[in-house]
């Protein structure tokens, strides 16, 4: 259950904010580390919010601030896509991992596996995020076969991982893709409010 706004605001050490941090973007050490003391003083000087929404936004534009180091340890809080271990409840319901939703095939999966290992070997210290938003997991393979410049394919093997290229870390085209990751996490938080029944 996510800590009312109320308590987010009352909250001097935190507790609550971090709460809500954790469940909106999933954890990961940075959040507690230096986003929730952060905006825990931000917090002290804007009007009381309105909105999950609105601490989205707050979030995210505090988050815009960070060095690229600090943005890809809050990327790297979030399961790589075609993972269906140790997934919160709602990144499992995200991901179609529950029990209710038909396993993807086998291949789907093993090409994922393939995909995520070329693309953090192109983008080195980052995992591919996408705000799925109900797509098919062959359908995300494909987003990423394009993103990579790959052809479609169902092989778990090719390209061979070993012969991508990395970019530069901090690079242009290294930190577009972080800045996209970022922005896609912050759809895919405003879109567990709805899966938690809040605005």
């Amino acid at each position: 259950m996510i800590p009312s706004l109320e308590q987010i605001q009352a909250s001097r050490p935190g507790h609550s904010l971090a709460d809500a941090l954790n469940i909106l973007f999933e954890h990961s050490p940075v959040l507690i580390s230096n986003l929730s003391p952060q905006l825990t003083s931000i917090l002290l000087t804007l009007p009381p919010l309105r909105s999950y929404s609105q601490l989205i936004d707050v979030s995210l534009n505090q988050i815009g601030t960070w060095d690229h180091k600090m943005r890809a340890q809050f990327i790297s809080g979030h399961p790589r896509i075609g993972e269906n271990k140790n997934l919160s409840k709602l990144s499992a319901k995200e991901q179609g991992a529950t029990s209710t939703t038909a396993a993807p095939p086998p291949e789907v999966l093993a090409r994922l596996a393939h995909l995520n290992a070329c693309y953090e070997k192109k983008y080195p210290g980052l995992i591919y995020i996408t705000f799925v938003n109900g797509r098919t997991r062959a359908a995300i393979a494909e987003e990423m076969e394009d993103k990579l410049g790959i052809v479609h394919s169902l092989s778990p093997d090719d390209p061979i991982v070993a012969d991508i290229e990395p970019i530069a870390i901090g690079g242009p085209g290294w930190t577009s893709e972080l800045d996209r990751a970022v922005v896609d996490i912050g759809l895919i938080a405003k879109n567990r409010l709805g899966a938690l029944g809040i605005e």
